[in-house]
């Protein structure tokens, strides 16, 4: 039976050394900036969802290099907490059919949505990271979202996606100094948990 303390434990093991997921919301904030570009572009909003579906895609490569350039560590073989975040991760695949759908009948509601999901799935992991910063930007980023999405559709879309960048540059700046403490306790605990 796992007691509270070893539980904690397993998890500040999970902030300290994943650095609370920052290489992935750093890979996140580059394709949302990226994003922000394509929605300034000419072109119908069928086109530049279009083209998000597959900028979005590189979140996962940049998240790669960017743990090499920070030396997160994305697998700990000894933690059973672990596949969580890769569960987590993989949850708001579930929301993409309701992305499909606003794609196929709403198009200029389509980077809202996006982003309202992205936002929405940070939520679980202020949880599974102790890191209070995810929480607070699973409500920000999709009411943000959701009035600059209705306010501007028509005449200013690319304002979502800049919106969601500087909301996940201000979360990883957060998180940065969260996982700073998160290391510190867990170099104190280590010794202990041995």
């Amino acid at each position: 039976m796992l007691l509270e303390k070893d539980f904690q434990a397993l998890k500040l093991e999970l902030s300290a050394k994943a650095k609370n997921g920052l290489d992935f919301i750093l890979a996140a904030t580059l394709v949302w900036l990226l994003l922000t570009v394509i929605w300034t572009l000419p072109g119908t909003p069928t086109r530049n969802g279009f083209i998000t579906f597959f900028v979005g895609a590189l979140t996962l490569p940049l998240a790669w290099l960017f743990s090499k350039l920070l030396g997160t560590t994305w697998t700990i073989k000894s933690n059973p907490l672990q596949p969580l975040g890769l569960w987590l991760n993989f949850a708001q695949m579930f929301y993409f059919p309701f992305l499909i759908f606003i794609y196929s009948t709403q198009p200029q509601y389509f980077i809202m949505t996006y982003a309202i999901i992205t936002g929405a799935h940070f939520f679980p992991y202020a949880w599974f990271y102790s890191a209070r910063a995810y929480a607070v930007a699973a409500g920000v980023l999709p009411l943000g979202a959701l009035f600059l999405g209705l306010r501007y559709a028509g005449t200013a879309p690319y304002l979502v996606p800049a919106f969601t960048a500087g909301v996940l540059l201000l979360l990883g700046v957060f998180l940065r100094f969260g996982y700073r403490k998160s290391r510190d306790l867990y170099a104190q605990a280590v010794p202990a948990l041995a």
